[in-house]
């Protein structure tokens, strides 16, 4: 008995020193990044750290989807929960010697431990966004509503706990030129509460910040936006193109753009670089982008992107087990590898810099460019939400052909008031229910309508024609304890009062519309965001904007 225990002690302390073995080699190629002031810093070391980084997310092309329908669980492919994937690729990534990658979409239901494991013994940081293609915020019709919050958290939840999650975006490309400045603040609102959540559960404080174009006309007031006011953003992504072949650090834009952003209280990275106007890519920026002038500036970059597909912009071509190098993949190596940028350790540059409320910046006026308000769409209320559904006469289920709801809005919208689903980023004015889901917030103005016929047949409006049944539930007084009683009483005088005024004044179809972010320079978009390069299938996904406010 006293052998076995033996036996058994000695196998439990070889177990412990082996992972603790792997553990501190982990640790040490990899340890944690943090940010003070306006630069990132490797958290053991104090060294300030440089992101030398690729984009790196396969596409599903649109004859992939057209064949493949209701085989794939997702639109995108995960590449950090397919191990034949990231295996394959990390020895290729190292070689480039490669830091940092950039990953569009996630699937927070899969799991994620051997390809982060694996990255991080590779010494190779993560930078995620947030959303995937139907689930992002639009910049033609933006919101901020429950399904975003529930995906938004749910991918924290699933990547919180490996140490080489450097951060998280909320956003991409979201406004991108004069047109849509109002989406702004939706993206605010989504690091808010993403920061909330990360806090509320007591993860490690992982930055969550914003990737942009760099569009001329907003560039300066997006910059201010997101380090203004009480909600900032950790750290600012430019996603430049700005150098195209053998340009210089003079005629480029990048000397610029250098000195615009000297003294930005965040981080400041390029989020995607690489214009492939000629081909193959020199990559001349990148000696540029790590030298004396920018590194003081700016924290390294990601190069978009690692597979090459039909946008031309890749460094290999992967089939299947093999991966082809490309002449990109020659030169960005031979870059990368020189690239020995010259920083500052958190010692050092603690002594210069000034924590102060004051570094928080006013907020940018309006002007005929920028139109955006300061005041944030409110935190959805998943409550509030999910008791629609306990208490509303009329409930829409989901549609698989997402061009519907533009139809169904089109035609509710015209028979009742549907301001209290409207959310409108530049008068700073929200909805009651515009941060309720797509379904419930057409099961709401259905019930209205349902109420204003004076229906009480329990048949609700051409549903069989909409996926729109009757709620039975609807029926039943709720109890005073219950969570939702207090939501019935209001969701029933609002029914009450819907029914004695009557519908809403005229047709409002021309301001709802299915999604189409369609980029400035012709590429196609990029998955899990909201401009997609090289994608071959367009995004659908409806949302509401009411353009006339009925006060």
């Amino acid at each position: 008995m006293n052998i076995s225990r033996a036996i058994l002690g000695n196998f439990l302390l070889f177990t412990s020193i082996v992972s603790l073995a792997k553990a501190s080699v982990s640790d040490a190629t990899c340890p944690e990044i943090e940010i003070y002031g306006g630069k990132f810093f490797n958290s053991k070391t104090g060294e300030q750290f440089f992101m030398k980084g690729i984009a790196y997310q396969p596409q599903r092309t649109l004859e992939d989807l057209e064949e493949g329908a209701g085989i794939f669980e997702t639109k995108y492919v995960d590449p950090l929960a397919d191990t034949s994937l990231c295996l394959r690729d990390i020895p290729y990534l190292r070689k480039l010697d490669v830091n940092t990658i950039r990953v569009y979409s996630v699937d927070p239901t899969k799991n994620h431990d051997v390809c982060m494991e694996e990255l991080k013994k590779a010494g190779i940081y993560v930078i995620l966004d947030l959303s995937e293609p139907d689930l992002s915020i639009t910049r033609d019709h933006p919101e901020w509503d429950v399904d975003l919050l529930n995906r938004y958290k749910s991918v924290v939840d699933a990547m919180h706990s490996y140490s080489n999650v450097l951060g998280f975006f909320a956003g991409n490309e979201v406004t991108n030129d004069d047109t849509n400045t109002d989406a702004s603040p939706f993206v605010k609102a989504a690091i808010r509460d993403t920061k909330k959540h990360i806090r509320e559960q007591g993860y490690r404080a992982i930055p969550v910040g914003y990737s942009t174009n760099d569009d001329a006309e907003t560039r300066a007031a997006l910059a201010q936006y997101f380090i203004c006011g009480d909600v900032t953003a950790d750290f600012y992504g430019i996603n430049m193109y700005e150098w195209c072949g053998y340009s210089s650090y003079g005629t480029s834009g990048y000397k610029e753009r250098t000195e615009e952003f000297e003294g930005y209280p965040i981080p400041i990275f390029f989020s995607e670089f690489g214009c492939n106007a000629i081909r193959p890519r020199p990559f001349t920026e990148v000696s540029a982008l790590f030298s004396e002038e920018m590194s003081s500036t700016w924290s390294g970059g990601l190069v978009y992107m690692y597979f090459e597909e039909d946008n031309g912009y890749g460094v290999v071509k992967a089939e299947g087990e093999n991966v082809y190098e490309l002449d990109d993949f020659d030169t960005l190596q031979k870059q990368y590898s020189k690239a020995r940028p010259k920083g500052t350790t958190k010692e050092e540059y603690a002594k210069n810099w000034q924590k102060s409320n004051d570094i928080v910046s006013s907020c940018p006026p309006k002007t005929e460019v920028w139109k955006a308000t300061d005041r944030l769409p409110a935190t959805p209320d998943l409550l509030k939400c999910s008791c629609l559904e306990e208490v509303l006469p009329c409930i829409m289920t989901a549609h698989e052909d997402n061009e519907k709801y533009v139809e169904l809005f089109s035609y509710i919208c015209s028979q009742v008031d549907c301001s209290d689903i409207a959310a409108d980023g530049v008068t700073g004015i929200y909805g009651e229910y515009s941060d309720c889901s797509i379904t419930q917030k057409l099961s709401l103005q259905y019930s209205k309508l349902y109420t204003l016929r004076s229906s009480k047949n329990g048949v609700c409006p051409n549903s069989d024609a909409n996926k729109l049944y009757f709620n039975p539930r609807s029926l039943h007084k709720f109890d005073k304890y219950d969570k939702c009683n207090a939501r019935a009483k209001k969701v029933e005088e609002l029914l009450s009062k819907s029914s004695r005024t009557g519908s809403g004044e005229g047709d409002t179809s021309d301001s709802i519309h299915k999604r189409t972010n369609k980029p400035k320079d012709g590429k196609s978009q990029k998955s899990g965001s909201t401009q997609q390069r090289g994608s071959g299938y367009v995004i659908l996904f409806v949302s509401v904007f009411i353009a006339s406010i009925l006060l």
